[in-house]
């Protein structure tokens, strides 16, 4: 076990919470990561109420949170009404203002996570009051921004130990094995978001021919693009864009984004009905750098178990450094300005 603030305030065995993937962390794989002794988040994506109560069934009344992103809700808030009756641990809200759901998700009891690109966006989570802040890397699959994860934790960190010191910290972006979720701790995160090692998972609703494509590819086979969302036509906001393999679809387009919107008629059901039949090569394929750490698809019990009982030995072996407390010494400690 890897004891942590975020283990003893939310009563987990391990301080890894699964990344709420949509259209890839469903309930299933949540479940399988709490019964493992971390936090599994389903995906709520662009929000399908269906698909979400779907997957609430699938969790089989395993502990789990749900994860949204923010913009997207905007334009259906009373979909998070709908999720909070499951009751969930805990709701992340990313890509947006948290503001105007804060107030429900607390009286509903569950935990605000607020994943953030940018310190601007760990200010507005603090102004807010969220429970965990989620510093998310530009390594991480999927949505993200700019900053890298090896400074931008340590910053949050900093910033949080001066503003907020009761504010949990996720790191997110690149974590893949015991090494990284190590490293996490030592940054001075209270705990890892975990999202393509998770991926990679066999409870993942993953095609297989996607999953295949991860074990074939290292980390210098994804990119940071807006093809993927051109195609899909989903308008994301200025300052995001998705990392995903690098493909024969991003070869055809990446670079050529106003001819991929001009022909977007043909290209988008072309991208969306080879994402339906898990081709590898003619539509997004949705992993991280983490890729690179892969090389089989496992069960989430076994990826968790595996990454704690590595992050554990390498914390042992470099001198027995101890998991971030919540407190830096007092010589190390932020100074205010």
């Amino acid at each position: 076990m890897l004891a942590t603030r975020l283990t003893r305030a939310i009563d987990l065995r391990h301080p890894i919470v699964s990344a709420p993937m949509a259209f890839a962390g469903g309930g299933e794989l949540a479940a399988a990561v709490s019964r493992a002794g971390g936090l599994g988040l389903i995906g709520g994506g662009y929000g399908d109420p269906t698909w979400l109560e779907e997957q609430f069934v699938a969790a089989a009344g395993e502990r789990v949170g749900v994860g949204f992103i923010t913009w997207s809700l905007r334009k259906s808030p009373t979909l998070l009404t709908d999720v909070l009756k499951h009751r969930p641990a805990a709701v992340m809200l990313s890509f947006g203002d948290p503001r105007p759901f804060a107030d429900e998700i607390r009286a509903a009891g569950a935990l605000l996570i607020c994943q953030c690109q940018e310190i601007g966006h760990v200010m507005d989570a603090v102004e807010v009051g969220a429970d965990i802040v989620v510093a998310q890397g530009s390594e991480a699959g999927g949505h993200g921004a700019l900053r890298g994860t090896l400074t931008f934790v340590p910053e949050t960190a900093d910033y949080l130990t001066r503003y907020a010191p009761d504010t949990m910290l996720l790191a997110a972006g690149g974590i893949g094995d015991g090494r990284t979720l190590a490293a996490s701790l030592v940054l001075g995160a209270d705990g890892a978001l975990v999202g393509t090692r998770l991926w990679a998972a066999q409870e993942a609703l993953v095609k297989s021919g996607h999953h295949q494509a991860i074990l074939e590819t290292d980390g210098d086979g994804t990119l940071r693009t807006t093809v993927a969302d051109i195609a899909r036509q989903i308008p994301w906001p200025r300052g995001f864009t998705a990392r995903i393999r690098r493909n024969a679809f991003t070869e055809r387009w990446h670079g050529r984004e106003a001819e991929l919107e001009k022909n977007v008629a043909v290209e988008g059901p072309r991208y969306r009905q080879a994402f339906a039949a898990g081709d590898p090569d003619n539509t997004g394929v949705w992993f991280g750098e983490a890729a690179g750490l892969i090389d089989s698809i496992e069960p989430a019990a076994t990826i968790v178990e595996r990454m704690v009982n590595q992050a554990a030995l390498q914390l042992e072996r470099c001198g027995g450094t101890r998991p971030y407390s919540g407190q830096f010494p007092a010589e190390r400690r932020p100074r205010d300005e």
